[in-house]
């Protein structure tokens, strides 16, 4: 067992060699009850070297007591599977009726500083259930939905449906300053407003060409992997993308828009009709569905769809502003009187 003073555990991401541990999700909020020693400072060799080691991805879990005052490392786990095979048959054992922990444990995906990691508090008055997999993602749904609605507030928001859903059934299309608006489907909408709420990860939409209207393509469940399986590579689409991932070790679920033109195998008519509709599209959506997009992306194909394109486009990396030089000042005092020279039209030619 590796042992770590209770008041170091924060001092883990601030010491040397970098090595920092950061949760991605926080599950439960009532940590093992202990007195805690908040004067001592020192960190055991030991537990540095555990958690450097589990920086790297070398564990899966690591589960953490408080014994005499300090934090014991008293079971870790290196992976065998995918994170999610892991879970419930590496955490579920290690949960004791009558002992509260700390688990940390590391999923597979990784940002701009390293590997993600889940922190648990487990408290005995808690359900097993709360911890699992199921309930992780139950968590996330849950941290992700937005806030419980006041009856006024309900009744208004289905009185914008019901105008929405009035407006989508008008079959004739009308002509606006950014392009044409064509009616939406239905189907298309309600799966629009269901990705709203988080019940979808993915939505494709289709210009009915023929009938001019926009209707429903897909809504497969997707993972950022499968993205570039997604995009035709002979006709046009709109994509609504729910992108989940950690940001500075916060966690985040943010809708993407991805319109793929495939260049010249579509016609100039499916052109055409794709980058009319688009503004007018994205425009009702944000403000009558009150669909927030995050960011807006127009690709050729789905090869360059990959975790580090979509992550580097919604956190584009800032920039240092490049200062320009000061333009030196010209010497102090005088320089001299001006002199006046006239143009050829104003000199004078003296007569004899």
């Amino acid at each position: 067992m590796t042992q770590l003073p209770v008041s170091a555990w924060e001092d883990q991401g601030k010491g040397k060699q970098g090595r920092e541990l950061k949760a991605a999700v926080l599950i439960g909020c009532r940590p093992p009850a202990a007195k805690i020693d908040l004067s001592a400072t020192e960190a055991n060799e030991d537990v540095t070297d555990v958690f450097a080691r589990a920086r790297n991805g070398q564990y899966r879990l690591l589960k953490i007591d408080i014994e005499n005052e300090y934090l014991t490392v008293t079971s870790s786990r290196q992976p065998e599977e995918s994170w999610d095979q892991d879970y419930d048959s590496f955490v579920l054992p290690l949960l004791e009726d009558k002992q509260p922990t700390y688990i940390l444990y590391r999923l597979d995906s990784q940002n701009a500083q390293g590997y993600e990691w889940i922190f648990i508090a487990w408290s005995p008055d808690q359900s097993h259930d709360d911890v699992s997999l199921s309930g992780y993602k139950k968590h996330l749904i849950s941290q992700s939905s937005p806030a419980p609605l006041t009856s006024a507030e309900e009744e208004l928001r289905q009185i914008k449906i019901n105008e929405i859903q009035t407006d989508i059934s008008v079959d004739t299309k009308h002509q606006t300053l950014q392009g044409i608006a064509f009616p939406i489907d239905r189907e298309a909408f309600q799966a629009l407003e269901d990705l709203k709420m988080r019940k979808l990860n993915y939505v494709q939409l289709q210009i009915d060409i023929k009938n001019e209207r926009i209707v429903l393509a897909n809504t497969a469940e997707t993972e950022v992997k499968d993205l570039p399986k997604r995009i035709p590579n002979d006709a046009a689409r709109y994509h609504f993308f729910l992108y989940k991932h950690s940001h500075e070790g916060d966690y985040l679920e943010s809708i993407v828009f991805l319109y793929s033109m495939p260049g010249y195998s579509c016609s100039i008519r499916e052109r055409m009709l794709y980058s009319s509709c688009k503004s007018p599209l994205l425009e009702g959506l944000e403000k009558q569905l009150q669909l927030e997009v995050v960011k807006k992306i127009e690709i050729d194909n789905g090869d360059e769809l990959t975790a580090d394109f979509l992550y580097e486009e919604v956190h584009p990396k800032q920039h240092a502003h490049k200062q320009n030089f000061a333009k030196p000042k010209g010497p102090a005092g005088k320089r001299g009187i001006r002199r006046l020279i006239r143009g050829p039209a104003e000199t004078e030619t003296p007569n004899d």
